[in-house]
């Protein structure tokens, strides 16, 4: 494959990882307006909450079949426009049902684009020979950050969820779908070839379940952010809804800041020790936040959660195309399933917590978990997990 190539494609899969934060900030920062117009209960939103992870995870073990045939590029290609127009949806309703259609549609959508997306990541750091998994996922940072940002408009304008969400999907639309043609597979190459490697290759759950539970830690975190920042600083810390669009946006800036170095990180220290680092770092994130006296305090805590969780989910990714070089495919269609998994047990477990108990001390259970990441850094791999790419050495061709 050409230096060339690689760049395009490398080009192309950071645009697709930007679209998604942007679609996923706006869906997200904006749950407390998508609760008042369906007229959402308290008591009814973790449901609503925990069904869109429950259809990923379904979409992301059907990806890993589809994929076999067609390859991830053509999954993500038709995957990331309806995650769009799903978002859409979302806005354009004014009953339940609608909500919980839209939101179906929304979850179905996202699982097969989330694993197409990571397995061609995987693939091109493979081919790349060195840590570049971070720099995708910094692009989705960034994208949050935009997406957040839109959202603060939104409310502060107090727009119609139609009206902030149409202009955003008739612009990256086209955008995602005209980038798509550089993706990195097709008939010849790594990504095809890999597809193939992952019909006859087997993986061992047992050598990926220590991945597993770090995804599914490293998600209760993130989607604890995701969900619940806005009721949180609304709720329990008395903002207001404009200011309660601000933690989720301090969280990206921090992830998108973390995850911009951690590549390099990664190449000088290893991958174990990036991850040991970014747990300890989230669990004092979500320590300040659960003691935080005021609306500023919490969004500090935000801030340094999201510098903590930015360097975790991308590494095991990178982790599962290492351990399975030959059906990275398969690795990363199952591991993304428990994605789902921490984002199914945060959302009801925060909620659920803070109903019975308090919201702030429902912050210390997801502190704990990142925490147990610790005990788990070394299924990262050692100095070799510097490279991010197999068990080779990383190439002398420099691909920019």
């Amino acid at each position: 494959m050409t230096d060339a190539r690689l760049r395009r494609g490398r080009g192309s899969l950071a645009v697709s990882f930007f679209v998604q934060g942007v679609t996923f900030a706006l869906l997200v920062t904006r749950i407390p307006a998508i609760q008042d117009r369906y007229g959402i209960s308290d008591g009814l939103l973790p449901a609503f909450l925990a069904a869109v992870p429950i259809l990923a995870g379904v979409a992301s073990v059907v990806t890993e079949k589809v994929v076999a045939r067609v390859g991830p590029a053509v999954v993500l290609r038709w995957a990331q426009p309806f995650v769009l127009l799903a978002l859409l949806a979302v806005g354009m309703g004014d009953a339940l049902w609608q909500a919980a259609l839209a939101l179906g549609l929304f979850g179905l959508a996202v699982g097969a684009l989330d694993a197409s997306m990571n397995m061609l990541g995987v693939s091109l750091q493979r081919e790349y020979g060195r840590s570049i998994m971070l720099g995708f996922h910094a692009s989705y940072s960034f994208g949050g950050i935009a997406g957040a940002s839109l959202a603060w408009v939104g409310a502060h304008w107090h727009l119609s969820l139609f009206v902030s969400y149409l202009p955003v999907v008739a612009v990256l639309l086209p955008v995602a779908f005209v980038g798509s043609r550089w993706y990195v597979a097709g008939g010849a190459g790594p990504v095809a070839e890999e597809a193939g490697e992952s019909k006859g290759s087997g993986v061992a759950f047992k050598l990926l379940l220590p991945l597993c539970l770090v995804m599914s830690f490293a998600y209760i975190g993130d989607s604890t952010v995701s969900n619940w920042s806005a009721k949180y600083l609304q709720d329990v810390l008395g903002s207001s809804e404009e200011l309660a669009t601000v933690p989720y946006n301090a969280y990206m800036v921090t992830t998108l800041l973390g995850r911009a170095v951690g590549d390099f990180g990664v190449r000088r220290f290893g991958a174990g020790t990036v991850v040991r680092a970014g747990a300890v770092l989230a669990a004092l994130g979500f320590a300040c936040v659960a003691v935080a006296p005021g609306a500023w305090a919490g969004i500090a805590g935000f801030t340094v959660l999201g510098l903590g969780l930015s360097v975790i989910v991308p590494q095991t990714f990178a982790a599962a195309g290492r351990l399975f070089p030959g059906a990275s495919d398969a690795a990363v269609a199952r591991l993304n399933v428990f994605n789902y998994v921490g984002f199914l047990v945060g959302s009801p477990l925060v909620g659920a917590l803070g109903d019975a108990w308090s919201y702030r001390g429902a912050m210390l259970v997801p502190m704990v978990l990142v925490l147990v990441t610790v005990v788990y850094a070394t299924s990262f791999g050692s100095r070799e997990a510097r490279y991010g790419g197999g068990h080779e050495r990383p190439r002398t061709v420099d691909v920019g």
